[in-house]
């Protein structure tokens, strides 16, 4: 993200809740040395987009004045129609020759990069932010490997593990709730929420596990139709949530109508939701061996999310299975990963090899790359 020097175009930073971005940002003010504005649209949200244009307006005074300004909307996929007032502002400013830079943060990502590609077309340039990995977590707060498989990437819950209870009840209100609640309901009409939280809660405690839209339907209550379950899969995906990994075909029409792998981005969304206590689970090997399969696609998820890979799938025919398969460019790697339980399908590896060539083949935990190291590896190096 440029903010010093010449600068011409909209720094975007999108990402799900409380992974950093603001946090970020306000370290990166620091460098205007006060001359910066932050202000956020979040609760209570502004009713209409005249709130950017006060905003703007004021911050455009201040550059006038001091020159070089800096003007950071926080949360601005609440504003309705934000994008068409930013492009007019911009729009505007560009024609004067204003030097005010301007950063946007959005906690919606699908929403602000369908703003971003309605209105500010060649006028952007976007970071993607996702949940900390990891070798951050271990370096900010001295997590063990067994911490982070079971508090996931949260940096803003960190201190509080030492009481589940209190952590538990930070994520339920403050994250899960927030995103459930508010977030996602701004990025499309959902006309049934209780189907949308349930579908939440199904895909934390089948993370990990390859499950047909019409065995969804019959674990939910109020189940609806298929496309409708895919439809709100879609939407917890765009919040950073929860998704559904396609199966691996080498066709593309065929990956979109596979049964959905479902995967949890942060294994906190699961164990926070979970009744087993950490110290619990760590003594039941085949659920903490489901855990660290969780964790380890969590960690490629947010690698498919942020960019760093083009994106993520699994393979399985007839009981061979291949658990990940990573795909950038044209190039394919598949990852096996054994966590100590027991499974169902058999090694896919030979099978998957012989049918797709993969560039490169990885066995993660016993008798391969150990999990702790696998998990501070960025994917991408991972075609090397």
């Amino acid at each position: 993200m440029q903010l010093v020097g010449r600068i011409r175009f909209i720094q975007v930073l999108a990402g799900p809740r409380q992974v950093g971005k603001t946090t970020l940002i306000r370290q990166a003010m620091l460098v205007f040395d006060g001359r910066a504005t932050y202000v956020t649209a979040d609760n209570p949200a502004p009713g209409d987009n005249f709130w950017i244009a006060q905003q703007w307006g004021m911050a455009r005074l201040r550059c006038r004045q001091s020159g070089t300004w800096l003007l950071v909307l926080d949360e601005v996929q609440k504003i309705p129609r934000w994008s068409e007032a930013v492009k007019q502002l911009w729009d505007e400013d560009s024609a004067e020759g204003l030097d005010l830079r301007v950063v946007l943060l959005g906690s919606s990502p699908l929403l602000v990069q369908s703003g971003l590609s309605d209105s500010l077309a060649g006028r952007f340039e976007i970071s993607r932010i996702g949940h900390w990995s990891f070798a951050e977590m271990r370096e900010a707060f001295d997590w063990t490997l067994d911490q982070f498989i079971y508090f996931g990437g949260y940096p803003g819950a960190a201190e509080l593990i030492g009481d589940e209870a209190r952590w538990r009840r930070y994520l339920l209100d403050s994250l899960i709730e927030t995103m459930l609640g508010r977030d996602i309901l701004l990025m499309a009409r959902v006309d049934k929420p209780a189907l949308l939280r349930a579908l939440f809660h199904l895909g934390c405690e089948y993370s990990g596990q390859i499950l047909s839209y019409q065995k969804m339907a019959g674990q939910l209550q109020d189940a609806g139709n298929t496309t409708t379950l895919a439809g709100y899969l879609g939407l917890l995906a765009g919040a950073g949530m929860l998704r559904g990994i396609s199966k691996y075909s080498g066709q593309l029409v065929r990956q979109r109508g596979s049964i959905p792998k479902l995967q949890v981005f942060n294994t906190g969304l699961t164990t926070a939701q979970a009744a087993m206590t950490f110290a619990r689970v760590r003594h039941h090997p085949d659920q903490w061996g489901r855990l660290v399969e969780s964790a380890v696609g969590a960690h490629l998820a947010g690698a498919a999310m942020t960019g760093e890979i083009d994106d993520l799938f699994y393979w399985r025919e007839r009981n061979k299975e291949v658990d990940f398969v990573l795909r950038l460019g044209t190039r394919i790697v598949a990852i096996e990963v054994k966590s100590g339980r027991r499974k169902e399908a058999l090694s896919g590896a030979a099978a998957f090899d012989k049918a797709f060539l993969p560039a490169r083949t990885y066995l993660v935990g016993t008798g391969g790359i150990p999990v702790e190291e696998f998990l501070q590896i960025h994917p991408r190096e991972l075609f090397c």
